[in-house]
């Protein structure tokens, strides 16, 4: 095996916020430690993606140099993509990363790379495949079981379907780190549900036709998440090894 293959690497969406650091204050493109922590231990090589301004032949290229995708949690979706109008819950839309996460969502299925979509990343995914979203989950469970504090993962348990591809990694009752507000309330095109809370919440989503693509509403990165960053790095892998034999 190739060291491509060996150590594939792995495209992980970033945030573009105001930051503070040394005498500087000024906007950053920056991500959660713990997602590259989470790549690289499952042998994986994390590569950032920032929001930059971008074209066609930008993501082509991005693609053309990960074996795969993390699209990785953070601000809620712009309801317009889904046909809606904003609650007054919802945060304010991020244009520019809306804008460079459905391009590369939809570039890396049509390639056929594994993907991860965390969190936000699951409602990225679902929308890009016409799918909508709960703005506000409290009103519809009525309780903040998904979110109690901020800036804190809360815990809770969900059932895993021991038919697909995250039920071959994980047991059918799994504990989670969870931190959000918002959820599937219509599914994408093609999307299967294969994940539930107790309250009914979709929790996690697959494309079946694709080798490798899943979306959890939960944060694996976070806590108890190496089963499901070690199928996900070792799909990378196999794909990193199709496209050298093919070169």
């Amino acid at each position: 095996m190739n060291a491509t293959a060996a150590r594939p690497r792995i495209g992980v969406t970033a945030y573009r916020e105001p930051a503070v650091w040394g005498v500087w204050d000024e906007p950053a493109d920056l991500l959660p430690a713990t997602y590259a922590d989470a790549v690289a231990a499952a042998g994986g090589v994390p590569m950032l993606l920032p929001c930059a301004p971008f074209d066609d032949a930008a993501v082509t290229a991005v693609l053309d140099g990960v074996a795969g995708l993390v699209l990785a949690g953070g601000a809620d979706v712009d309801p317009a993509r889904y046909g809606a109008a904003a609650d007054p819950h919802t945060g304010q839309p991020r244009a520019d990363r809306d804008a460079w996460e459905f391009a590369l969502v939809r570039a890396a299925l049509d390639r056929d790379l594994p993907l991860l979509a965390i969190c936000r990343g699951m409602q990225v995914l679902n929308v890009a495949f016409g799918g909508a979203l709960v703005q506000h989950l409290p009103d519809t469970v009525g309780s903040d079981l998904h979110c109690p504090t901020p800036g804190r993962h809360a815990r809770h348990e969900v059932r895993v379907d021991a038919a697909s591809c995250l039920g071959a990694v994980l047991p059918g009752r799994t504990l989670v780190a969870t931190h959000h507000h918002q959820a599937v309330s219509r599914l994408g095109t093609g999307l299967a549900a294969v994940a539930w809370s107790d309250d009914g919440t979709v929790e996690a989503v697959e494309l079946a036709d694709r080798a490798w693509a899943v979306g959890v509403q939960w944060h694996p990165e976070a806590h108890d998440g190496a089963a499901v960053f070690a199928a996900f790095v070792a799909a990378c892998a196999r794909s990193a090894t199709r496209s050298a034999v093919r070169a």
